[in-house]
């Protein structure tokens, strides 16, 4: 995969990974404790769904890491199999998305929560992004102004969604 196609792979991978903890009502994250309007669940439950949440997370993260961070010598071949490595990826990442609201029905989320989730997708996005740039070079070291650049960046391509959420939801709610 070249550059400028891993770049807006990344633009538009961030794009709908930013905007998806508002649009959605289903929860992204399995959190340890009882989200409003959640089944009630013991403690030990919770706990251990979001154990296994953040056990399947850290496992994507280095398995991004092994499988798309991995370069291979040039070719059509290779190009295509960056690209079925990320979709790959991304599928998997949707996958785990999926898990923590696979059977729990809508839920009114606090905005904390939909911090919280955005925050999970800046590291998704982030590490595919460090993968692909393994993937084609030379990573490059980056320091703490890099992260709060790019998660102020990934704050504002969120912007959208948390407009839809909590304005113009609203505003049709109050109309009824």
């Amino acid at each position: 995969m070249g550059l400028s196609a891993a770049v807006w792979t990344l633009i538009v991978l961030a794009l709908f990974s930013a905007n998806l903890p508002f649009v959605l009502d289903r929860p992204l994250v399995a959190f340890p404790w009882r989200l409003p309007g959640e089944a009630q669940r013991s403690a030990s439950t919770q706990w251990l769904r979001s154990i296994v949440f953040f056990i399947l997370f850290a496992a994507w993260i280095w398995l991004t890491h092994k499988l798309v961070g991995e370069a291979f010598a040039g070719g059509a071949a290779t190009a295509l199999l960056s690209v079925v490595k990320v979709l790959l990826m991304c599928a998997l990442a949707v996958g785990l998305l999926l898990y923590p609201g696979w059977h729990a029905p809508a839920v009114d989320k606090p905005f904390i929560v939909c911090l919280l989730e955005l925050i999970v997708g800046y590291a998704l996005v982030g590490t595919l992004g460090f993968a692909l740039e393994l993937n084609i070079g030379n990573a490059f070291a980056q320091r703490w102004e890099f992260y709060a650049v790019t998660l102020s960046l990934f704050f504002v391509l969120g912007y959208p969604g948390f407009v839809y959420r909590y304005m113009l939801r609203r505003r049709r709610r109050a109309a009824r």
